[in-house]
């Protein structure tokens, strides 16, 4: 790992357990995916925990089967399944099971050393839900070096979130990616009634001293906020098999453009075509068109 950066996703490793079988999931997993189609797997890297069961050795199967790299110690506690129902238009909704490994993400030495090198890292709410892992987290975050770019990819699912956990969040990162329906829950929980989506966006972009505030509408389009620019881009019309994963895809491979030097314009351009693509596919990992990786180049 000696001079190395890492593009890391850092969080939960589960088991969407959908309709047609289960398949490996997670933001983290999935983001650390995308990224490294375009950067490269040599370079990005899955940081979490596991139990000591099978669906353990199914996760370093699938994971080594996907090309990805990881660090996830293994600790007692069982690895966690989340039953994925779909609705007619291939929406997902999820029970996601409490006190499974990933609740539990010790920071040991490799993952400190990891942090001290990375390059960006994205995080969300979820993993944070025990304070075992969101301590890991957060000491994590805090000793990634100075130009690191961290991700806040907030993924709010059932009742797993505070406040509290959102502003330590907020303030630990310098890109905030949010949807149009958490936007409207956090203008609630942070008191910010009347404001149209835009101005809570400007709001909160300034409030924290963001960098970068990404805002995910479905097919009502996406924004990247930025100081003194806004960037809109449609959301194209697809054929969708299923949305699992598409997300994640957005900002794997927005991170990717950023990383590479793209102006934001383009970096989310790249990322919703990426995410739209990875709508007409099966699961959170499809292999990801040459003319798309291409983009990145």
């Amino acid at each position: 790992m000696q001079n190395k950066r890492f593009i890391v996703g850092l969080g939960e490793a589960l088991w969407d357990v959908l309709p047609e079988g289960k398949k490996l999931g997670g933001a983290p997993a999935n983001f650390a995916y995308h990224a490294g189609q375009f950067l490269g797997q040599d370079n990005t890297l899955a940081v979490s925990a596991l139990g000591e069961d099978k669906l353990a050795e199914e996760t370093l199967d699938s994971l080594r089967e996907h090309g990805l790299n990881y660090l996830m110690p293994r600790v007692p506690y069982p690895t966690g399944p989340v039953q994925v129902t779909l609705d007619d238009v291939g929406i997902p909704s999820y029970d996601i099971k409490e006190n499974v490994a990933w609740d539990n993400i010790p920071l040991d030495s490799d993952v400190e050393a990891v942090a001290r090198q990375c390059r960006a890292v994205c995080f969300g709410s979820l993993a944070q839900r025990n304070v075992v892992s969101r301590e890991t987290i957060h000491r994590f975050l805090d000793l990634t070096p100075a130009d690191c770019v961290k991700i806040f990819d907030i993924n709010l699912r059932q009742n797993f979130y505070t406040k509290e956990v959102i502003q330590e969040s907020m303030r630990r990162c310098n890109i905030l990616k949010i949807n149009d329906e958490e936007l409207v829950l956090i203008g609630r929980m942070f008191g910010y009634p009347g404001l149209d989506i835009e101005n809570k966006c400007w709001l909160i972009l300034g409030k924290y001293n963001l960098d970068m505030l990404v805002l995910t509408c479905g097919t009502n389009g996406s924004y990247v906020f930025s100081p003194g620019q806004m960037s809109f881009q449609e959301t194209p019309k697809v054929t969708v098999a299923d949305t699992v994963g598409a997300g994640d895809s957005f900002t794997g491979s927005f991170c990717a453009a950023i990383l590479s030097g793209k102006p934001v314009a383009e970096a989310h351009r790249i990322a919703v075509e990426v995410s739209a693509y990875v709508c007409t596919q099966n699961g959170a990992m499809p292999p990801i068109s040459d003319e798309l990786l291409a983009r990145v180049k």
